[in-house]
């Protein structure tokens, strides 16, 4: 007899996939955590694989899983969409969720979520923010629809989404500490980093010499070391300093740093390019960045400054 891939089950399977774990899946669903992992094995011995695997709290999806997932997504898209045209009873409203790393989020969440709500006026939109490893993950793991990364993307799936500009910030009077042998202190965020890799690579090229003071896992340590005076910190700029810091011009100018966006296996259509236009749109063309210091600093046609990961 030919395996049958419960609507339910596969409802539960996504939700495991969009809440993080079992219990919240089970939450959102209005259903208790063992019907949740009742439906998970009713899909594992239809396709005669496993597809989720727990790891102390975390929950991780087998390459199968990740293949039943996009399907599934496919599957309930359309499900729902029937039972609507058909008018048998309200489908549930499709939610799309986008990841983003730290950098400008203030500024680029907004204009995404004006733009999908235009491109996709049925549907909700829900944001997830972290560091790049983890949304690539959640990319192949099927609980993100749509992605957007630092720096130059990485297969032909990955479509620019504009430039990030780029420059030095440190607490306003600050100079580097005596006695460090001339080494400049930096904060920056753990690797892997992009923003990190670049400032200590373009001190570097200008031989500048560079001693890592603070390394913090998310742009907020960033921040409050830079305003401790710890150090300088490379952010990203769109036209105004962030709270309690100040540029600095003295420093070697920095070229602004590429966005891209993937989208995951099956994502709707023109998913993709409404999020990579929208961030395009709202970061203007900068001119690259020359010499040190005097150089004409890389601007944007719109402020606030956030840092980068």
């Amino acid at each position: 007899m030919v395996g049958v891939l419960d609507i339910v089950a596969l409802r539960s399977l996504t939700s495991i996939a969009d809440c993080g774990g079992f219990r919240r899946a089970a939450d959102s669903l209005h259903l208790s955590q063992s019907a949740v992992s009742q439906h998970v094995r009713r899909l594992e011995q239809v396709l005669g694989r496993p597809l989720v695997e727990r790891h102390g709290n975390a929950v991780r999806f087998t390459a199968d899983g990740r293949l039943l997932l996009a399907e599934a997504r496919k599957i309930l898209a359309a499900h729902d969409d029937a039972l609507e045209r058909l008018r048998l009873v309200e489908a549930p409203r499709r939610t799309l969720v986008i990841g983003s790393t730290e950098h400008a989020a203030d500024l680029l969440l907004p204009a995404i979520t004006a733009r999908l709500r235009a491109a996709f006026p049925d549907a909700a939109v829900r944001f997830r923010i972290d560091r790049g490893r983890v949304l690539n993950e959640r990319i192949d793991e099927g609980a993100l629809d749509a992605s957007l990364f630092l720096g130059e993307g990485s297969g032909p799936d990955a479509r620019p989404a504009g430039a990030l500009p780029l420059a030095w910030y440190a607490a306003p009077g600050w100079q580097p500490a005596p006695g460090r042998r001339g080494a400049l202190p930096l904060v920056v965020i753990d690797e892997p980093c992009t923003i990190r890799r670049r400032a200590l690579q373009v001190l570097g090229e200008h031989q500048i010499p560079a001693s890592v003071v603070c390394e913090a896992g998310h742009l907020a340590g960033v921040l409050h070391a830079a305003r401790a005076g710890l150090g300088v910190a490379l952010l990203a700029h769109l036209g105004t300093a962030p709270e309690g810091l100040v540029r600095r011009d003295d420093l070697p100018a920095v070229e602004p740093e590429p966005l891209h966006v993937l989208g995951r296996r099956g994502a709707p259509d023109g998913l993709v390019a409404a999020v990579a236009e929208a961030a395009s749109a709202l970061l203007a063309p900068t001119p690259p960045a020359r010499g040190a210091g005097g150089g004409a600093p890389a601007t944007a046609a719109r402020p606030g400054a956030a840092a980068v990961s």
